[in-house]
């Protein structure tokens, strides 16, 4: 059943219909989405011939929905609730499990998109408070919200409609793609009506897991895999406050908040740090899940601005096996562009550079990951490095000094 774009009236009148459009696969904007790396990330998986999988740190799910759609069985973990809520809805549903639930899911977000906008908690905190979206934005993300709970709550269809909210809001936000700020003036997509569209649902089996790491990995609960990936926070900046919006629509719950961007005020309590957040406790926290994951072969991401160094990256994963690290050029986080401002919005400083190099450490069997690193520089999508070296720009033809053949 098509999914149709609305129009909102005035300020968050009613909706009409318009022409419908496709179902698009979206991710919402995340800061370490690995959307670059899924091309070799995708190789690597393919060449390891895994079935089963886990992504211990899986974000918006794009490494987990890419290794699934080979037909690997996933795993996705994560702490965030919002996270959890995607990995519910693209690992853990199978849309061809029940006859006729993607129709279901279409009717029901063409009833959504036809809501008119209702005033509550999202437009006093989030449009007036604070400036993350346009009122008549924030006056449909009420309604509709309020509408999921009230006639899908428990439902298999929960989290599939709260993954379409998510990435409609996402949307039309006004922000950089990170929740610590937004901006000054109204970004240009603010502009356009909240429209959900239908989550574009994988096949195939698979589970969400919700907790932290560094408790769940080798237990029962995430099992044992052929294949596990591990892309831990690289440092002090908390993806539940980045994308503290998000939480706060998930959870639902009407919190108290703090400062300029109306955070959530249970972000301010220690006890919701991860390890992986501080530069005294990630190197053993680092260690501990790579030690303790249940895979044969384990893939770590990582890159050359983080706390660990080539050295100790290399030795954390050289009791896995035999490591062959694959090299990338990157682009740096989204404020290494905008550059350095003062509380007032006045630019203080200027960006040393603009690229990084991002790390893909492989370690397990030799042939294995010898098989599965070749798979990667075979495509050009990626060189193979035995010490720190930056990747300057695309695969070079001549490969930069330091790179070694596979």
């Amino acid at each position: 059943m098509p999914t149709p774009a609305i129009r909102a009236g005035g300020s968050g009148g009613p909706a009409t219909r318009e022409a419908a459009p496709p179902h698009v696969h979206t991710v919402i904007k995340y800061l370490g989405s690995k959307r670059r790396l899924v091309p070799a990330l995708t190789v690597l998986a393919e060449a390891s011939d895994a079935r089963t999988g886990l992504d211990l740190f899986c974000g918006t799910t794009r490494v987990s929905q890419a290794w699934k759609r080979l037909g690997i069985s996933m795993t996705a973990v994560d702490s965030a609730r919002f996270a959890h809520v995607l990995a519910r809805c693209y690992i853990a549903t199978d849309p061809e499990a029940r006859p006729g639930f993607v129709a279901e899911i279409a009717d029901a977000v063409d009833r959504l998109n036809m809501l008119p906008g209702t005033p509550g908690y999202v437009t006093a905190t989030f449009c007036e408070d604070a400036r993350f979206f346009r009122p008549e934005n924030g006056a449909r993300i009420d309604a509709v919200r309020d509408a999921i709970e009230r006639d899908h709550e428990g439902s298999d269809r929960w989290p599939v409609l709260m993954t379409s909210l998510l990435e409609a809001a996402d949307r039309v936000d006004s922000t950089t793609g990170l929740q610590m700020a937004y901006l000054k003036q109204w970004a240009p997509r603010a502009n356009s009506p909240l429209t959900l569209r239908v989550p574009e649902l994988v096949a195939g089996p698979g589970q969400a897991v919700r907790g932290d790491a560094c408790a769940l990995v080798g237990s029962d609960a995430v099992g044992h895999v052929d294949l596990a990936y591990l892309d831990p926070p690289y440092n002090q900046h908390r993806y539940d406050s980045n994308y503290h919006v998000w939480d706060t629509i998930v959870a639902w719950d009407a919190p108290a908040h703090y400062g300029v961007a109306c955070k959530r005020q249970d972000l301010r309590d220690p006890a919701r740090r991860s390890a992986f957040n501080g530069r005294r406790t990630m190197p053993g926290a680092l260690r501990q899940v790579i030690g303790e994951v249940r895979a044969e072969v384990v893939v770590l991401s990582y890159n050359n601005e983080s706390w660990l160094s080539f050295e100790e990256l290399h030795q954390a994963c050289a009791g896995r096996g035999h490591v062959v690290v694959l090299a990338f050029d990157s682009a740096r986080y989204v404020g290494a562009r905008i550059g350095i401002h003062n509380p007032s919005g006045h630019k203080v400083g200027t960006v040393s550079h603009l690229r990084n190099t991002e790390y893909v450490l492989v370690a397990g069997d030799r042939s294995r990951v010898l098989r599965m690193a070749r798979a990667v520089v075979d495509r050009g999508l990626g060189v193979v490095v035995d010490r720190p070296v930056p990747v300057p720009g695309p695969v070079p033809a001549d490969v930069p000094d330091g790179a070694v053949p596979v």
